[in-house]
């Protein structure tokens, strides 16, 4: 309720659209958690090993891998212990000061992820791209990257090292 009293109510158009994209991001999480499925992973442990593999040496700090998934820090070391027990990676003190703690793909991490990846991107483009005009996808981009603006102000964006390894070598994890 607004500190005012009455609150802004959405209107007809504005709660259509809410409860759309309430409804439609749902959906589309569990379309892309069902495709994973074929591999025995979830969409919250394919985005972490995604993440680790487009990371210069293929290792991130886990305190930014959290940040970067949007999870708290113990979730991200639940879901890592079980990237663990299947050997898609490791925890290693950070190289920078030894402080913090990252985690690392291992090479049986990298095969995995090279497999799953042209499962998870064919489920995109048939669950989220191709359904949706260009036009539209993009603004729906444009959308979630002003809202990203407004509730993390301090982040601009994926990390930085995961952007330039991403921009470098494409949509798939590039051998290196």
């Amino acid at each position: 309720m607004s500190t005012q009293g009455e609150p802004r109510w959405l209107s007809a158009e504005q709660q259509r659209a809410w409860r759309a994209y309430l409804r439609g991001s749902r959906l589309i999480e569990e379309a892309l958690d069902r495709d994973l499925q074929s591999h025995g992973v979830q969409l919250t442990e394919y985005e972490i090993i995604s993440m680790i593999s487009e990371a210069p040496g293929r290792r991130l700090r886990m305190s930014t891998l959290a940040d970067l998934v949007v999870q708290s820090r113990s979730r991200l070391t639940h879901t890592a212990s079980r990237l663990e027990k299947r050997g898609w990676v490791r925890r290693e003190s950070c190289l920078e000061d030894k402080r913090g703690v990252e985690l690392v793909l291992t090479p049986a991490g990298w095969e995995a992820v090279r497999e799953m990846a042209v499962v998870h991107v064919d489920s995109v483009r048939k669950n989220v791209i191709d359904p949706v005009p260009p036009e539209l996808f993009l603004a729906l981009g444009q959308a979630m990257d002003h809202i990203r603006a407004v509730l993390a102000p301090d982040d601009d964006g994926p990390h930085p090292a995961v952007t330039a390894e991403a921009r470098d070598h494409g949509p798939f994890p590039a051998d290196r």
